[in-house]
């Protein structure tokens, strides 16, 4: 069975769970215990300001049937999420969880649909408003550093990062859940975690930058582009644009534009497209519902045999095989 949800009607079932709550005995000031709605399944999530306006939440809840959120288009904060265990895809196929993290960056995100799978969720997220990079990573003249300014975007798009959940990340998160103080010192010992873990996940971002400095080097506005180049293509999976117009969508040239795709995602750009369409295919297939040719037609081929071929490039199997 599967249950879906507006995001709204997803934020009053949880709000509704928590007002009919009682206070938990022993529970921090400075902490707001939610259960999870009965009606998704059990468990609970804990909202734990550790900073002035950056919010640590912690779950661990059991889902009791799948659940498709449907998300529309809102000004997003900057958050950054690991799961230990579950999983979240969108309808792109994009997956935290099982092995990926994710940062959403500040800005308008998309409308999109979220499938939170029938399992245990055990994981942090974090929230706070894109400013605070300056406060807690300032550059020299105190400001957000330009590596990191694709991460605020005011009124136009979210970039959303998808980086690998690294034993090192577990391992921060797992403490962050085990906490083992209480009072000011747990408040004090989890804004050391949380900053840690944000280093992280931001880790592979400065890394990847820092290794840009080869000659020609993509700046920080061009590097923001090509990012903005990917969430097109994701967002046009069925039809999207070629690559000289996407190119001129995204204001860069087509050769700086594969270049680009190349440096910060290891592929080109057609074969970022074909992989992320293989990956819809195959949570598509899985559902049950369609049929392999309404598969195909859906994430945009016309002929069924060139489908076959892709996916079979990409997983190995035939997307019948797939559906067994």
């Amino acid at each position: 069975m599967t249950i879906t949800l507006t995001m709204k009607e997803d934020w009053e079932l949880w709000a509704e769970a928590s007002h009919n709550s009682p206070q938990q005995p022993g529970q921090e000031p400075f902490e707001i215990l939610r259960p999870m709605p009965k009606r998704l399944g059990k468990g609970y999530m804990r909202d734990i300001e550790v900073h002035p306006h950056l919010w640590l939440e912690i779950w661990d809840c059991e889902y009791h049937n799948d659940v498709l959120c449907k998300i529309p288009e809102w000004d997003h904060p900057l958050q950054f999420c690991v799961y230990l265990s579950g999983k979240v895809i969108d309808e792109y196929g994009r997956q935290l969880g099982e092995g990926y993290t994710c940062i959403s960056g500040s800005g308008v995100q998309r409308q999109m649909t979220l499938k939170s799978s029938k399992s245990r969720r055990v994981g942090v997220d974090i929230e706070m408003p894109a400013d605070l990079l300056a406060a807690f990573f300032p550059d020299d003249t105190g400001e957000i550093p330009h590596q990191l300014r694709l991460l605020a975007k005011g009124n136009d798009w979210q970039t959303l990062l998808y980086p690998e959940t690294t034993t090192a990340i577990a391992g921060i998160a797992q403490q962050i859940i085990n906490c083992p103080f209480q009072g000011i010192t747990k408040r004090m010992y989890l804004q050391s975690k949380v900053l840690e873990l944000i280093a992280l996940q931001l880790a592979p971002i400065l890394s990847a930058q820092d290794g840009l400095q080869l000659s020609p080097r993509l700046n920080t506005d061009t590097i923001a582009r090509i990012y903005l180049a990917r969430e097109i293509l994701l967002a046009h999976l069925e039809n999207p644009p070629s690559l000289l117009e996407l190119a001129q969508m995204v204001g860069v040239s087509d050769r700086t534009l594969q270049r680009g795709f190349q440096e910060l995602f290891g592929t080109t750009a057609f074969r970022y497209l074909t992989d992320k369409r293989m990956e819809w295919a195959e949570q598509l297939l899985r559902q049950g519902n369609m049929t392999i040719a309404e598969v195909g037609n859906k994430i945009g081929y016309s002929h069924l045999g060139h489908f076959a071929a892709a996916f079979k490039r990409r997983f190995g199997i035939t997307p019948s095989q797939s559906k067994v």
